[in-house]
């Protein structure tokens, strides 16, 4: 049993040596979910300045998609969209997409993408952008779906008074959808659509 590999350059590496990668790093996966719990923790720690902390927008806006009765790819993806902040602030949005893509509904995944242009709509005309950059997305079919997101529970999730759920009511959840099988097309499901409201 080895402990790691041979070769200090992947060319030169042996069969044995992949294998051990192999096991080594898919056991290394199963822990994707904590690593994330533990890095929405640290968002605490990225851009202040609101009324709450990134953390605490980050589960106003899933506690608000969950009192909205979504699925749980919408909570999760509500969760995780602004995950990006610390190391990817030019482009949380698409890093955050990157992270969901293998695991949630395309439809969740664009909209986590593109929700930054989205956003726009409520300040781009005070800090010199086009709040009307969205419209370059018109055509897509989440183009509502990422609207509705942005309005119900992006923008408006910045209420100190709300009773926002901790990160441990979501933790299962979380967990659940990063155990999925990757990429699985009966989760990805290309041009599906759920409400994300549900009455």
């Amino acid at each position: 049993m080895i402990d790691r590999v041979s070769f200090t350059q992947m060319k030169d590496g042996t069969k044995e040596d992949y294998d051990f990668l192999t096991e080594h790093e898919t056991a290394y996966t199963k822990g994707t979910a904590d690593r994330l719990l533990t890095a929405l923790v640290s968002l605490d720690e990225s851009l202040s300045g609101y009324q709450i902390t990134r953390l605490g927008h980050s589960l106003q806006s899933a506690t608000r998609a969950e009192r909205d009765r979504a699925d749980t790819d919408w909570i999760v993806s509500a969760l995780l969209h602004d995950i990006g902040d610390i190391f990817a602030p030019y482009n949380h949005d698409e890093y955050a997409a990157t992270i969901l893509r293998p695991f949630v509904r395309e439809q969740c995944t664009w909209v986590v993408e593109k929700h930054g242009d989205f956003q726009l709509l409520y300040y781009g005309h005070h800090v010199g952008a086009d709040p009307h950059k969205r419209d370059a997305y018109r055509d897509s079919p989440y183009f509502d779906d990422c609207a509705q997101f942005c309005e119900r529970w992006d923008q408006a999730s910045f209420d100190p008074a709300y009773d926002t759920l901790p990160i441990e009511h979501f933790a299962d959840r979380v967990r659940a959808v990063f155990a999925r099988t990757p990429y699985d097309p009966a989760i990805i499901r290309p041009g599906a659509r759920e409400p994300l409201i549900s009455t």
